[in-house]
């Protein structure tokens, strides 16, 4: 069932409290000097039920320019708004205002309620309704149907509840798939209770025992139980309002603005890109630098505004601006705001978001310009997109693009699978995505690492893998790493040999006086057996000099040579010899003592003791007290 949303707008005293008394029979002023007054400052929430039976939350709102900061407030989850004008005064400057606001909220349906008909006779009303039709011209209520009331008589009420069911039948389904998002408009304490928030729920579903986040603050609470329309129930949904009871939290540490939403499914920021349009009737031009008041969901930030692609904006113009705020805020892409210059206070325009988090962007930059022209245009293939693009090297996940995006889930599954088809996008472990021109990027500068080593190190099997996760894959996973390398080596570009990489076509190729070399270093440690010289005696002994010395390395690597310790190296040969022999004695004997081992090999200690270490550390034997066991 659809949730609806309905919201009043319209100057001061023009009736909207008294016509939703009317429709409703609740008196939405609760504050004390809203009755005193006879005024609406602050917002006031009602409901009822349309002829179809369908219930209808109300969002009552205040006209006076000084509580226009409120009527934001409430405006945010709006699907259909009565715009009041009282028959008696016609248009004024605060309807003006509202209608303007209105639009940049994307409230994109509205009736036109003409309220306080019983003070004036039918000439004068149609004069009224002329004016009206001539102001609206070129706003989302210029096709809007105009309805004549008096809240006191109840003249045209019942025809206004029928429009309304009329035009609630076409308003869209609210997105209970993604998220929950609650703006908080309220905050307050009930004695046995706690705390409690209130707002509209515009995206997702809130249940009983859910746990939530307070956006920007990120403070975690529990809810405790929640009413729509004044009733207690297990789950909300969004477009209805909602009022959470919420444990873990106190009413100090949220304030109005704050946003209630699923766990790590938004991220606050100071900057925000946007799309920002001036209104044709404003008086002002905005110029880089600005200071502006910036109004988005319940929440007033103010903020500098910088101009991307010129240094002043014009009424009725529009361009890319990032905005950056005194406060964070938690928003997502697509969602609308409004702006008012600092001072005087005035409403001068609004726009879309496009980046909830983005970088600090330096102007007149053509790249960042193209980018924002293509989330503008709403194609979210594009944009999922250029978020895997932006953020490859962070290696995101589903949850991560969604948060960016303002997507569902759902959604991006669906896109990714075919920018995977399609070759743009890489798909990893763990939902991990890159991006085809990151990956190649990526290659290139693994391939002239590699290229750089080998030339250096031409008798050297490659880069540990180690030392290449180091230099280009730091902020990753050792998993994830592997699939990345496992990835360029089915595309041949490297190959991995125990613990090295090289790239695909290397291989060490020795020259004849290097094989000559070769050849005279395993004859040195073959003839030696247990009592072989320091790898600098056989560089003296031989006169090996420069990259030729990375010849004893590459022996090792082979296999031809075992390093023992730093300074003991043996043939494999002599090595197998020993460790077969210990085998042989242990077998018989069960255990055999240093001196035993030195012995049995016609060696010293200097030999004995790292050997019989090595054979520990490869848990061919173990030492119990001063003896060794086969492990």
């Amino acid at each position: 069932m659809k949730n609806i949303i309905i919201g009043t707008a319209g100057h001061i005293d023009h009736g909207k409290t008294t016509l939703i008394k009317a429709l409703t029979g609740i008196e939405t002023d609760r504050l004390k000097e809203e009755k005193k007054r006879g005024i609406t400052i602050d917002l006031g929430f009602a409901f009822f039920k349309l002829p179809n039976g369908r219930r209808a939350g109300i969002v009552d709102v205040p006209g006076h320019e000084r509580f226009i900061k409120n009527m934001l407030a409430g405006a945010s989850g709006i699907d259909l708004v009565l715009f009041v004008i009282a028959a008696d005064e016609g248009v004024m400057p605060q309807t003006q205002e509202h209608l303007d606001i209105l639009s940049y909220l994307d409230v994109k349906k509205g009736i036109i309620v003409l309220t306080k008909c019983d003070l004036v006779d039918e000439e004068w009303i149609k004069l009224v309704a002329e004016d009206i039709k001539e102001r609206v011209k070129g706003t989302f209520l210029e096709d809007a149907p105009i309805v004549e009331v008096s809240s006191i008589n109840g003249k045209g009420l019942d025809k206004l509840k029928s429009i309304i069911m009329e035009m609630t039948e076409e308003v869209e389904e609210k997105k209970c798939n993604v998220p929950c998002r609650l703006p908080i408009d309220r905050i307050f304490t009930l004695s046995g209770f706690g705390t409690v928030v209130t707002g509209t729920l515009i995206e997702g579903v809130i249940e009983e025992k859910q746990i939530v986040y307070i956006y920007p603050k990120g403070l975690e609470a529990k809810v405790r139980s929640i009413q729509v329309h004044g009733e207690s129930v297990n789950k909300a949904y969004a477009g209805q309002r909602v009022a959470v009871n919420l444990t873990g939290i106190k009413k100090e540490d949220i304030d109005r603005g704050d946003v209630l939403a699923a766990p790590n499914s938004m991220k606050s920021s100071m900057i925000i890109d946007v799309k920002l349009n001036l209104l044709k009737t404003s008086n002002r031009k905005v110029e880089n630098w600005n200071r502006l008041r910036l109004y988005h969901g319940t929440k007033e930030v103010l903020c500098r505004v910088v101009l991307l692609d010129r240094d002043e904006l014009y009424p009725g113009e529009s361009c890319f601006a990032q905005l950056r705020l005194e406060e964070e805020i938690s928003s997502k892409y697509g969602d609308k705001f409004v702006v008012r210059y600092y001072s005087p206070l005035e409403t001068i325009g609004g726009g879309v978001i496009l980046d909830p988090n983005p970088p600090k962007h330096k102007r007149f930059r053509e790249e960042i310009i193209s980018e924002l022209e293509s989330k503008s245009k709403g194609n979210k293939e594009n944009i999922i997109e250029k978020i895997i693009l932006k953020f490859s090297d962070k290696y995101p996940d589903i949850d991560f693009i969604s948060i960016q995006s303002g997507i569902s889930k759902n959604e991006i599954e669906n896109i990714i699978d075919k920018l995977v088809k399609d070759e743009l996008v890489i798909k990893f472990s763990e939902n991990t995505f890159v991006h085809r021109d990151y990956i190649n990027n990526l290659e290139e500068k693994l391939i002239k690492l590699l290229n750089d080593y080998h030339s250096k190190n031409p008798l050297k099997p490659g880069l540990s893998k180690e030392e290449v996760r180091s230099r280009l894959f730091s902020n990753i996973k050792g998993k994830l790493f592997d699939e990345i390398i496992n990835y360029y080596s089915n595309l041949g570009t490297v190959k991995v040999v125990n613990k090295y990489i090289s790239l695909k076509e290397f291989n060490i190729e020795l020259s004849e006086s290097q094989k000559a070399l070769k050849d005279k270093i395993l004859k040195i440690y073959l003839e030696n057996k247990f009592k072989t010289p320091t790898i600098d005696e056989i560089f003296k002994m031989l006169n090996i000099q420069g990259k030729d010395r990375d010849i004893i390395d590459l022996l090792i690597n082979m296999g031809l040579l075992i390093k023992i310790s730093d300074n003991i190296i043996l043939h494999v040969d002599n090595y197998n010899y020993a460790k077969d022999t210990l085998k042989e004695f242990l077998v018989k004997n069960k255990e055999i003592t240093l001196g035993q081992f030195r012995d049995l090999l016609n060696t010293s200690r200097k030999y004995a003791i790292p050997l019989l270490e090595y054979f520990d550390y490869i848990k061919f034997t173990k030492r119990v007290e001063d003896k060794r066991m086969l492990q």
